[in-house]
C-alpha cells in the first residue's frame, strides 16, 4: 500500500502567500518563502505553489520566487499558474520544480496535457481541476464580484460538478468527472481536485466527489479544499479515497502541526511516511 500524502500549498498573488474562502476574500498568510522552508522541515511530502493570478493577469509564473523556494526546501515541488507552453514548462523544471500544475491552459487545448506527458513524462503532468456544484436552473455563479463568470446555463440534466477556471472565475461546460477521465488518457499523472464549494471552510473535504474521482482515475488524487481538523484528513484518506490531502490556512496559521497530523493518522491505520 502506497503512503498518503500530506501537502501544504502555497497560493501566491503579488508575490506573498494568500488565502480566502471559496476563492475570494483573500488575506496575507506570510513570505512564501519562509513559509516552505518550515513545511519542508516539518515533514511535509511535498509542497504545491499556485500563482492564483497568473491566468486572470495573463502573465507567466513568478521564475524567481519559484527558483528560490526551490533552493529552500529538499521535498517535491509542484507549481502551477500561467503555464501554456512546453518552453514554460522547461522554464520552471530548470527553476526548480519538480512537476507543474495545468488547469485553463489545459482546457481551452486538452492537448497541452498529451504534448507536456509526451515530453516530460506523465509523473511530471498535473491536472488541476477547480469544480463547484451548479444546481438545476442555476447560471453560472458570480464569485463576490471579483469578476463576472463567463455565460454558463446548464440543462436540467446537468446539475452536477462543473469545472472552473481562470482561478475559479470562469465556469465551463466540462463535467467534472468526465473531464477527469480525459486527462488521465491524455497522460496526466496526478489530479489536483479543488472543491470550490468546500475551500476555506473548514468543514470538511468534499468526500462524495473525491470519492468518485478516486474511483474513476487510475492515477493519484490530490484532495484540496475544506480541511480544518485532523479527522477531516482521516475522512478523506478513508471514505474520500485521496491519495493526498492538501491544505493551506490550517498550516499557515499554526492551526494544525504537521508533524502532529501525521502521528494522529498513524494512529488511525492510515500508512503515513514520518
Amino acid at each position: 500500500m502506497l503512503t498518503k500524502r500530506i501537502i501544504p500549498c502555497l497560493d501566491i498573488k503579488d508575490g506573498r502567500t494568500v488565502k480566502g474562502t471559496n476563492f475570494v476574500n483573500l488575506r496575507d498568510a506570510g513570505d512564501p518563502v519562509a513559509l516552505a522552508a518550515i513545511y519542508a522541515e516539518q515533514g511535509a511530502d511535498e509542497l504545491v505553489f499556485l500563482d492564483i493570478t497568473a491566468t486572470v493577469d495573463e502573465r507567466k509564473t513568478l521564475i524567481d520566487l519559484v527558483r528560490n523556494v526551490a533552493h529552500t526546501i529538499n521535498i517535491p515541488f509542484t507549481v502551477g499558474g500561467g503555464i501554456s507552453s512546453v518552453a514554460d514548462v522547461s522554464a520552471l523544471l530548470n527553476a526548480g520544480a519538480d512537476k507543474i500544475s495545468i488547469n485553463s491552459s489545459a482546457v481551452r487545448n486538452p492537448g497541452l496535457i498529451n504534448e507536456l506527458a509526451l515530453e516530460f513524462g506523465s509523473q511530471c503532468v498535473v491536472v488541476a481541476i477547480d469544480t463547484r456544484y451548479v444546481g438545476e436552473g442555476l447560471g453560472a455563479v458570480g464569485l463576490g464580484g471579483i469578476a463576472e463568470p463567463q455565460p454558463y446555463t446548464p440543462t436540467p440534466q446537468a446539475a452536477q460538478h462543473i469545472v472552473h477556471t481562470h482561478g475559479g472565475r470562469r465556469p465551463t461546460e466540462l463535467r467534472t468527472i468526465a473531464w477527469a477521465k480525459e486527462v488521465e488518457e491524455r497522460g496526466a499523472g496526478e489530479i489536483l481536485l479543488t472543491s470550490m464549494d468546500s475551500d476555506g471552510t473548514k468543514a470538511g473535504f468534499a468526500l462524495e466527489l473525491t470519492a468518485q474521482i478516486s474511483g474513476a482515475a487510475n492515477i493519484p488524487v490530490i484532495a484540496s479544499g475544506g480541511a480544518g481538523t485532523m479527522d477531516h484528513f482521516v475522512d478523506v484518506f478513508t471514505t474520500g479515497k485521496a491519495d493526498a490531502g492538501l491544505a493551506a490556512s490550517i498550516f499557515h496559521f499554526k492551526e494544525i502541526d504537521i508533524p502532529e497530523l501525521k502521528g494522529y493518522l498513524r494512529e488511525k491505520g492510515i500508512d503515513m511516511r514520518i
